[in-house]
């Protein structure tokens, strides 16, 4: 089996906003650089030191607004874009910016749920899965269940970091316990992901305007959609390399 990747994506801040790669160096073990470098944690958030799981953080499933959100990370600067906001450039890591950061976010924040309240980081991407992830997602899939809802499906909505084409739809849940080869890097498949509301958001706009779960669950019985994987070996992976599965 050989795929083609066409696309490499890192979300600098967890679930507010996302930016396009040409290339990237992956690491043994690692999550894909300044992948969910930081996360909004809300006013409920129960932290313990460390990663967290993402019930304590503010994000698309709860906010559909934030789905809008673009970014460019340039050393521990992060500039987000919106279509209903000004244009924020600042340090998540710097206490003087957090209320900048704050009031920027405020209007993408329903008033009926935990609010954003500061911002935190790891010793690794704050993933949804426990163990340092990279996500693998098929363009060929998100074609499947466009033409099961019989409207285009951005991919943004789903969030992932390295999208492949070639393959049958769906056939990335075969691939669970194998390693693939992209690039100079070889990843370890390790489980499927199950989505959540956020991926019934336009990404364009941030309003819910398509029932993604439910065609999902309708069409092929589940909710999931992309699979997680471990980077075994490290090394360089870029737009256009070859997937091969090992």
């Amino acid at each position: 089996m050989k795929t083609r990747l066409t696309r490499i994506c890192r979300h600098p801040i967890k679930a507010h906003g996302r930016e396009d790669l040409a290339s990237v160096l992956l690491s043994a073990g690692a999550c894909l650089p300044g992948d969910r470098r930081w996360a909004v944690a809300h006013t409920a958030a129960k932290l313990a030191p460390g990663w967290n799981p993402c019930s304590n953080f503010h994000r698309g499933a709860k906010a559909p607004k934030l789905m809008a959100i673009t970014a460019e990370l340039n050393g521990n600067r992060v500039t987000l874009r919106h279509p209903d906001r000004p244009e924020l450039c600042f340090s998540p890591d710097d206490p003087a910016d957090l209320s900048r950061f704050l009031a920027w976010v405020a209007p993408l924040s329903p008033t009926d749920r935990a609010q954003p309240s500061h911002i935190v980081s790891a010793d690794r991407g704050m993933t949804d899965s426990a163990f340092p992830s990279v996500s693998i997602l098929s363009e060929t899939s998100l074609n499947a269940l466009a033409t099961v809802m019989g409207r285009p499906i951005s991919a943004d909505r789903f969030r992932g970091n390295i999208w492949l084409t070639g393959d049958e739809p769906f056939a990335e849940f075969g691939w669970i316990g194998r390693d693939i080869q992209i690039g100079d890097a070889i990843l370890t498949v390790k489980e499927r992901i199950t989505r959540c509301r956020a991926t019934m958001a336009n990404t364009a706009t941030g309003v819910v305007d398509a029932d993604t779960l439910g065609a999902l669950r309708t069409a092929y019985g589940h909710q999931d959609f992309g699979v997680y994987a471990v980077v075994k070996n490290g090394g360089m992976i870029a737009v256009n390399d070859v997937g091969t599965l090992l």
